[in-house]
């Protein structure tokens, strides 16, 4: 099992969302984050100087078997990409077990719905 986690422009989510549902992708979490990147400016506005350094972007954490990690990335990396600066990053790192705590399932059984096994 994997951790993908996927920092996404947040003009982005919902053509990702959909992009992840066209994979077979139904469950994620996703907050929204500001953070520092390389784009450094400050943009005036009626005499106010706003800084603009910090940018908005969705996280979104979505854990999959080793089977769907490919199609996920792919999936991430065509809805969110705008050949801009600032369209985002993808972890992935190892996950060593799975509970679910309603039936007690765990690995892989954890992560899916019986017989919507994809």
């Amino acid at each position: 099992m994997k951790k993908i986690e996927a920092i996404i422009r947040k003009t982005k989510f919902e053509e990702v969302t959909e992009a992840l549902h066209d994979a077979g992708i139904e469950f994620f979490s996703f907050w929204d984050v500001r953070g520092v990147g390389q784009t450094r400016q400050e943009r005036a506005y009626r005499g106010v100087v706003y800084d603009t350094s910090t940018i908005e972007r969705t996280i979104l954490s979505i854990i999959v078997r080793d089977k769907n990690v490919e199609k996920t990335v792919l999936a991430i990396m065509k809805a969110g990409r705008t050949g801009e600066i600032g369209d985002g990053k993808i972890f992935i790192s190892n996950i060593e077990e799975s509970y679910r705590i309603r039936t007690g399932e765990y690995g892989d059984e954890s992560l899916f719905i019986k017989g919507k096994e994809d």
